[in-house]
């Protein structure tokens, strides 16, 4: 079974709201809520590929140094198994803005479970709502 490699991160406001990006139609889990990130690419370390996806879908930039590692998902999907490390980041410059047509909500840690997620985000929830 392929092992796809995809980076996220918590984006976490000054009121402790962490940004989830709903799936826009036409992707696989269209309709669903993540947190943001992507794949990571050939030589790209996660951190790199967060700091790149970051800039792409929400048109905002972050450092390596202000992404700290929280946890991570392992998670069989049908046709390819998924690893995804998941950063926690208070610290960025810009506003998040959709820049793919997915729609943007920040959430309370207390109401994460009330958006609909894919099944490997679904068991970060508690570990980042702990955290948090």
């Amino acid at each position: 079974m392929k092992v796809v490699l995809v980076s996220a991160v918590a984006l976490i406001d000054p009121d402790g709201r962490v940004l989830l990006a709903q799936r826009p139609a036409g992707k696989s889990m269209a309709g669903l809520w993540e947190f943001p990130g992507g794949k990571v690419e050939a030589g790209e370390t996660p951190e790199a590929a967060l700091i790149r996806e970051l800039q792409e879908e929400l048109g905002i930039d972050t450092w390596a140094s202000c992404l700290a590692p929280l946890t991570f998902a392992s998670h069989s999907y049908d046709d390819f198994h998924l690893l995804m490390p998941l950063f926690a980041c208070r610290k960025w410059d810009g506003v998040p803005q959709s820049r793919e047509g997915q729609a943007l909500k920040w959430v309370k840690p207390a109401e994460l479970r009330d958006y609909p997620m894919p099944a490997a985000d679904i068991p970060l929830i508690p570990i980042l709502r702990d955290w948090l």
